[in-house]
């Protein structure tokens, strides 16, 4: 007999084709039998070892997460409810262009460093690998939920260049499309970067191109955190259209929002510009979080010149007056482009999370209103924060606009990703939340998407930017990887005051046939991996 049956679901198969009644058997961790309810009449059923009683629910293909910063989190954290209860299962890692492979040593220490913030000092990890293929090895081991990986290209600059403003030489840029193509050979599935964070900001179209036709020959895709998502947000799309274009290279735009003032009521100008593109036989694919704010690190403001040189320059010039008051006119004055060329609003940045326990008060707050508590101007408080904790705070920045967050996810190339940073007291809730939220606030609460559709975002769109043959559908001979939710009940549980609350509405969750949350609860199962993509040189 065969492992399960689920009996009596309605189907939703991740195609946005209508939902159907049926009995789906699953064995060996595959998809092995779908028997629709009108073949079912006056016939034997399907029988198996278990058999679960769907009725009223939905039965899904297990949601893939587009943009996921778990990269050290699926090893500290083997229960990882933060994504499993959601339905999550298939994150892709090794975003905004910095992450742990490839590296050596030296490198290793500036990255851990500069993205302490999202995924924390890494003091609790045996960081035993140095490749990419080395550390899907490790995930191999056992993981909470399937990864896939995306070669950071500003570690691969970080790792050839180091981390100064200056253009790569030849023999370098070679180096660079080796490291690539090696991290693609080893089963990464594209490329990422994160334009505006060093060491990757410093890196000029041209030598971008070059890497992205490396992509492009191996099958994969780019991924590019843009130059700016405020005042220049519509130049930097087009910029990133075009170098995909130049090199033939398939594009996945990251949190594809339109945020800050300057930006509201903007979206339609930027779906005229991918429609344009998509016209003229643009590969084109895009992920957004169904939240207004957005989430990085605190130090990611600065500008591009202060944090030249890696995380110890960074310190050195926080600490001298005379450079720290440049800092401040950048930011407040100028706009600088960390802060993706809008002058930073104090009021907006809110800390999230801190890296030492002895500054737990800031977590909460805005930066003005823990300045004004101090009886200080916001910069001082910002640059004392940045120094005492050593870059490692996270934040949250409240400048995006509902409208256009609607607006973005009705198109048809959206698929969902949750930019979720899991580092922190307080982390944004669209870690704990985006997929629920999908299906709860925009499916059943608002209609912004029908359901069928709004799945098809969350599982077989972005299976088919993964190209990943078998998965993302309920069909028969694909991974058992599934949900099981009430469309009635279905909602995030993570608010802003309260992120870490886990959704509802979701009682069963299946990595590879078997159950991660089984009743609402998560099991000791570790059935994930990391799932690499085999591709072949052209």
């Amino acid at each position: 007999m065969e492992d399960l049956v689920i009996r009596d679901a309605d189907v939703v198969d991740g195609t946005g084709a209508d939902s159907y009644r049926a009995d789906v058997v699953v064995d060996g961790g595959r998809i092995v039998s779908i028997v629709k309810e009108a073949a079912a009449a006056g016939c034997q059923r399907p029988k198996a070892v278990r058999e679960l009683d769907a009725e009223g629910l939905v039965l899904s293909p297990g949601f893939i997460d587009m943009h996921a910063h778990s990269d050290l989190a699926l090893l500290r954290d083997p229960d990882h409810s933060a994504k499993a209860a959601q339905g999550v299962t298939l994150e892709v890692l090794g975003q905004d262009g910095l992450s742990y492979a490839p590296v050596d040593d030296r490198t290793l220490d500036g990255v851990r460093r500069s993205i302490a913030g999202w995924n924390g000092s890494g003091e609790d990890i045996d960081f035993d690998w140095r490749s990419v293929g080395e550390y899907l090895d490790r995930l191999d081991r056992g993981i909470a939920v399937n990864a896939a990986y995306l070669v950071p290209q500003g570690t691969v600059r970080a790792l050839v260049v180091g981390w100064d403003d200056r253009e790569a030489t030849p023999a370098e840029l070679d180096r660079m499309r080796r490291l690539v193509a090696e991290g693609l050979e080893q089963g990464a599935v594209g490329m990422s970067s994160g334009l505006t964070y060093t060491p990757g900001m410093y890196a000029k179209n041209a030598e971008l191109t070059e890497l992205c036709r490396v992509v492009a020959s191996y099958g994969g895709y780019y991924c590019p955190h843009h130059r700016s998502y405020g005042a220049g947000a519509l130049e930097a799309y087009a910029e990133m259209v075009e170098l995909s274009r130049q090199a033939g290279c398939p594009l996945h735009l990251a949190h594809a929002t339109m945020n800050f003032g300057v930006n509201e009521g903007r979206a339609p100008d930027l779906l005229a510009l991918l429609d344009d593109a998509l016209a003229t036989g643009a590969d084109l694919t895009l992920d957004t979080y169904p939240y207004t704010a957005g989430c990085t690190t605190l130090v990611a403001l600065l500008p591009s010149w202060a944090s030249e040189g890696g995380p110890e320059e960074i310190l050195r010039r926080l600490a001298d007056d005379g450079t720290a008051e440049r800092v401040r006119h950048d930011l407040e004055v100028v706009g600088s482009d960390g802060c993706h060329g809008v002058p930073v609003d104090w009021d907006t940045i809110e800390i999230s999370g801190v890296g030492s326990a002895g500054l737990g008060e800031y977590v909460g707050r805005t930066v003005r209103e823990s300045a004004a508590l101090r009886g200080e101007a916001p910069w001082t408080t910002a640059r004392r924060l940045l120094v005492e904790d050593r870059l490692a705070p996270a934040i949250l920045q409240h400048v995006g606009h509902e409208e256009n967050v609607r607006a973005i996810m009705r198109h048809r190339v959206h698929t969902g990703g949750s930019d979720g940073i899991l580092q922190g007291t307080k982390p944004h809730p669209r870690a704990y939340g985006t997929f629920p939220r999908y299906l709860g606030e925009y499916v059943r609460e608002l209609g912004v998407l029908s359901l069928e559709e709004c799945v098809a975002r969350l599982t077989g769109r972005p299976a088919a930017r993964l190209r990943l043959p078998d998965r993302g559908l309920v069909r028969e001979g694909h991974r058992a990887d599934l949900v099981l939710f009430d469309p009635r009940t279905v909602a995030a549980g993570s608010t802003y005051d309260t992120p870490r609350t886990p959704p509802t509405g979701i009682p069963y969750v299946l990595v590879d046939g078997r159950f991660v949350i089984e009743d609402g609860r998560r099991t000791d199962v570790l059935a994930g991996r990391a799932v690499r993509r085999s591709p072949v040189a052209g």
